[in-house]
């Protein structure tokens, strides 16, 4: 495949992105409402729209410039809110609503990987169409993986620190939501401190048993 410029990347890096942070924002408002909050519905966050998620400097801003400028791509949007209060089992509950997010990327990986197969076996037949999808897919596996596992860190406001505040007692994950404010700050330290390579193997063993699923 020929080597993409930055205009390239950005057309093949933007669809993923935007369904992999549209759809894991979507499964938290799903499993919210499953459990008895309609707060992101009576918002309108339920919505496939991207519009209704994009968050201008977290679903623009910061991608483009990581892709411009190479390195490790992430994005987030505009969380769905959710009303503990109303959830029917608050502390399990939220519990789940938090993993619906990255279990949703893992999903989207597993369909782009089925992309990224099937434009594997176009491209020598309808190169046009084939290296895109494969180009395509393989931006869309990876982009998921990388964004679900990093959700899963315990750190707020990530997805992680709510499963692991439903599993804690209440003092300790009080504790934790408090930390909150402070949590974007503390990410990109530990981003800074090499977090991202700390997580590759994760990254990796997941990403080889997804394409182990379509290539043999």
């Amino acid at each position: 495949m020929q080597e993409l410029n930055t205009i390239q990347l950005l057309i093949v890096l933007a669809p993923p992105l935007l369904l992999a942070i549209t759809l894991h924002e979507v499964a938290h408002g799903r499993m919210a409402l499953h459990f008895g909050d309609a707060t992101a519905k009576a918002q309108g966050r339920l919505s496939l729209n991207p519009l209704r998620h994009i968050d201008p400097i977290g679903t623009v801003l910061v991608p483009a410039l990581l892709a411009i400028f190479g390195g490790f791509i992430f994005g987030w949007a505009k969380p769905v809110p959710v009303n503990y209060h109303r959830l029917r089992q608050p502390k399990r509950d939220m519990a789940l609503v938090a993993l619906a997010g990255p279990g949703a990327n893992l999903v989207m990986a597993i369909g782009w990987a089925l992309v990224m197969t099937i434009g594997y076996h176009l491209q020598a037949g309808l190169p046009w169409l084939g290296e895109p999808l494969l180009m395509m897919g393989v931006a869309g596996t990876d982009v998921n993986i990388m964004l679900g596992v990093l959700n899963l860190v315990p750190i707020p406001p990530l997805d992680g620190s709510r499963v692991l505040a439903g599993m804690l007692p209440d003092r300790a994950g009080e504790a934790m939501a408090r930390m909150e404010p402070y949590g974007l700050i503390i990410l990109v330290g530990l981003m800074a401190l090499g977090l991202f390579n700390a997580l590759m193997p994760i990254i990796i063993s997941i990403r080889h048993f997804i394409l182990a699923l379509f290539f043999f």
